[in-house]
């Protein structure tokens, strides 16, 4: 999903490019083992500067795509338990919400 939306490296500067290189299936694997040994911690973001119309900037965190790879599974598995308890007008429920109707 990252990649559809042209992500941009993290603070480790590893692109979309040198994991396919390297093996999608062994970055995956180096994540799961990670993961299951207890020893999984997320990077710092990088940050990058984005003006505003008003001359100011804001700050914009960009995790490392390994970090946004387990975020993503995490979203997957997680999303549905919790959107099981939600009422239907409750806020935060992908159907119906009280700010949209």
């Amino acid at each position: 999903m990252a990649k559809r939306h042209n992500g941009a490296p993290g603070i480790d500067g590893v692109t979309f490019e040198a994991i396919e290189d390297r093996g999608i299936e062994l970055f995956l694997q180096q994540i799961r083992a990670k993961l299951a040994t207890g020893t999984y911690l997320p990077m710092r973001n990088r940050e990058k500067q984005i003006p505003k119309g008003d001359g100011r900037f804001r700050t914009l965190g960009i995790p490392s795509i390994r970090d946004r790879v387990v975020q993503g599974a995490l979203k997957l598995i997680l999303e549905p338990i919790f959107e099981a308890d939600f009422q239907e007008g409750s806020f935060g429920n992908t159907g119906h919400n009280r700010l949209t109707g």
